[in-house]
């Protein structure tokens, strides 16, 4: 203490500056503190240490040698898996990096995918004490735990039936916040305004699902419900709607069009969605009249239908839906049912919305990474017929070509042509590859290249739904897969797909190196490894996977699928098939994280 009061020349300079450096240090760490604790730098930081950890290497060029290595079958080690943590990771809906994200229109809540170089190169465990999930359709009403042990809605809407936890498992009771007697009861009194049992209603889109019992109980009335919720405070919607067998997907509508074709639902539902169908110049309820088809139904419940304190939304709504010409068939308490015009929008040339008809140029059935438009979609921008009551009834829609096919030259042909190879591969793949389609070990599908949907199709007597993925830079077939009567999503497979793991218990493709180039060009847009590496994320464990390509690629896949600890099988094509073809099939092990990693 003595050198403290001598003057500056006198003093000790090795101990001035060792002061120094112990005093810088601290008030460096005390500011660090703040800024980690007070700021959103603090989350950026967790958020992007949490990315380094998912990685198996953080060096691009390691990895790019890595994956390299894999595809020629150099690489003998399977890929390690990820840390604990991940068991839910979604790449593009990851909160923790989107909460950095502007929160206008909701657009931090929509998917935003990390650059290639920084995927993941590592395979997401399963929870601990996962079991292989309980078969549909016992899954309806029940599931394990164990798998998603997740407990947030159970505790929120448990008293709305929503779903309760009892001993091992979590069951579902079919109700919802605005239909706390249940999904059934609901629908019935639908059915008193709208064609719920007569096969004129097929295909339905349920926005902000909840864990999709509306879905799930419209299933028994043949009517083929896709239910979407974004990633959420309540914890796994869209994962418990899955686990239970129910066809989903996470979704946001925010500032982009949703991945569907115009005119493909035949009744759009939205029960306490939130969704301000009336903000931003009504523009969100433009996107569901893109997507509504002519002759189709809009179901509103709860929030603002009749709602305390929300006379101005309410009022607003109805104004939207009467610029549109929507008949206001019903209001029946908090629920509000209109009916679309089956011709040409009667919007007036001045609204107090201001919204005018989409010109020309516009693609309405065009929604991969599409801003939204402020514009009504014309209805003969869709060649073709696709209005309710003009296409044919379920199941006769099935099997017809509808008009939309004509997007492909010889379109009517080549549907008819796909129609009968696909009858005849589904029951090679069950006769002969023996797999367990038709069984109650497989109920989620998806199929990842789908065209017209054919396989799909070849299916519809087996107790599963199939997810119909479109890649989007392909030809846009969708539309005709919706006029079948089946569902899907436009998809570009070098990104992840919006969904949570373990969700589809069998993934099939065919021509999967093309998923990852332009259409016409040989240069690969991604790799097939990371693609495998998606499909294993989505594939649940026992979960099989069917992939058909050149005999080169199939090579090449099933060095791969060794890589991603897959037990394989190659086959012959069924006899009857063209070209070159083989078929990879293969089984997903189930492999547990050791302790070590907990």
């Amino acid at each position: 203490m003595g050198h403290v009061n001598l003057p500056a020349s006198k003093r000790n300079p090795r101990q001035w500056k060792l002061l120094d450096i112990v005093s810088a240090a601290f008030f460096g760490l005390v500011l660090l503190f703040f800024l980690l604790v007070f700021t959103p730098l603090g989350d950026s930081m967790a958020a992007s240490g949490r990315q380094a950890l998912l990685l198996s290497t953080s060096d691009p060029r390691q990895r790019h040698r890595l994956v390299a290595l894999m595809e020629l079958g150099h690489h003998h080690q399977p890929i390690e898996a990820c840390p604990a943590d991940s068991v839910d990771h979604m790449p593009c809906e990851d909160p923790r990096r989107n909460s950095q994200l502007s929160r206008e229109m909701n657009y931090y809540r929509e998917r935003h995918c990390p650059p290639p170089d920084e995927m993941p190169l590592c395979l997401i465990p399963p929870t601990q004490g996962y079991k292989i999930p309980v078969q549909w359709p016992e899954s309806l009403h029940k599931i394990w735990h164990s798998n998603m042990p997740h407990n947030k809605i159970a505790d929120r809407k448990g008293h709305q039936g929503w779903m309760k936890e009892q001993g091992p498992y979590f069951i579902f009771p079919g109700g919802g916040t605005m239909f706390p007697d249940g999904a059934v009861s609901y629908i019935e009194k639908l059915g008193q305004y709208i064609p719920i049992s007569r096969g004129t209603l097929r295909t339905a889109l349920d926005m902000g699902c909840g864990v999709a019992s509306f879905g799930g109980s419209l299933l028994s009335e043949d009517i083929l419900t896709l239910s979407f919720a974004p990633r959420d405070s309540h914890k796994s919607q869209i994962q418990f709607a899955l686990e239970r067998g129910i066809p989903a997907v996470v979704l946001m509508l925010g500032t982009l069009r949703l991945p569907f074709p115009a005119f493909s639902f035949d009744i759009i539902h939205c029960s306490r969605c939130l969704i301000p169908f009336t903000a931003y110049n009504a523009t969100y309820f433009i996107e569901v009249d893109r997507l509504l088809r002519p002759g189709g139904y809009l179901v509103t419940s709860g929030p603002p239908v009749q709602w305390a304190k929300q006379d101005k939304e309410w009022a607003d709504l109805q104004a939207v839906a009467r610029i549109l010409c929507y008949e206001l068939i019903a209001v029946d308490g908090n629920t509000a049912i209109w009916k679309k015009p089956v011709g040409d929008s009667c919007l007036p040339n001045q609204n107090e919305f201001g919204l005018e008809l989409c010109d020309g140029s516009d693609d309405p059935s065009y929604a991969w990474y599409f801003e939204l438009k402020r514009c009504v979609t014309r209805m003969s921008s869709v060649k073709g017929e696709c209005a309710v009551g003009k296409i044919p009834k379920w199941p006769e829609r099935l099997k017809k070509a509808p008009s939309r096919t004509l997007v492909l030259k010889n379109g009517i042909d080549l549907f008819e042509a796909d129609s009968k190879r696909w009858a005849r591969r589904v029951a090679y793949y069950k006769n002969t590859l023996n797999l367990k389609l038709g069984t109650p070990a497989i109920r989620n599908i998806m199929d990842m290249n789908a065209l017209f949907g054919g396989f799909a199709a070849a299916l519809i007597s087996d107790p599963v739904w199939v997810m119909n993925v479109v890649p989007a830079q392909k030809s846009s077939t969708l539309g005709v897969i919706y006029d079948r009567g089946l569902i899907g999503v436009y998809h570009d497979w070098c990104e992840p797909f919006s969904t949570y793991p373990r969700t589809y218990d069998l993934i099939h493709v065919v021509g999967i190196e093309s998923l990852t180039k332009n259409p016409g060009l040989s240069k690969s847009r991604c790799n097939l490894v990371d693609l495998m590496v998606e499909m294993d994320r989505m594939l649940r464990p026992e979960g099989t996977v069917v992939i058909r390509d050149s005999p080169e690629v199939i090579d090449k896949v099933g060095h791969i699928a060794h890589a991603v600890r897959w037990t394989a099988t190659i086959y012959e094509k069924e006899p009857e098939s063209q070209g070159r073809e083989k078929i990879l099939v293969a089984t997903k092990t189930f492999w547990k994280l050791s302790s070590s990693s907990h």
